[in-house]
């Protein structure tokens, strides 16, 4: 499992201090996407389907999500409904 994700506490997000991350906006697209480190993110709005094509594994999140991408995988995200989360590469996988 190289996605994962679930619906935080607001105690977690603070914790996380998931404000202070970045900011990031996209259009409904498709597009292919590799992870050079771990990826966690808050969704904001939006509505995404991301799949790994080596393994099938699929995952769907949208607002309200707190979702972790694993370093090193290769996937294809499509955007459904334009997206904006917050995200953060300085948490490991797995610790969420």
């Amino acid at each position: 499992m190289k996605m994962k994700k679930k619906i935080p506490s607001e105690e977690e997000l603070n914790k996380l201090k998931v404000k202070s991350w970045g900011t990031w906006s996209k259009e409904t697209s498709e597009f292919d996407w590799s992870y050079g480190d771990t990826e966690t993110c808050y969704i904001l709005e939006g509505e995404v389907e991301v799949s790994d094509p080596e393994t099938g594994e699929k995952i769907e999140f949208g607002k309200g999500d707190l979702v972790q991408f694993e370093k090193g995988l290769k996937c294809i995200w499509k955007v459904k409904k334009p997206v904006r989360k917050y995200y953060n590469f300085d948490i490991e996988f797995g610790n969420i």
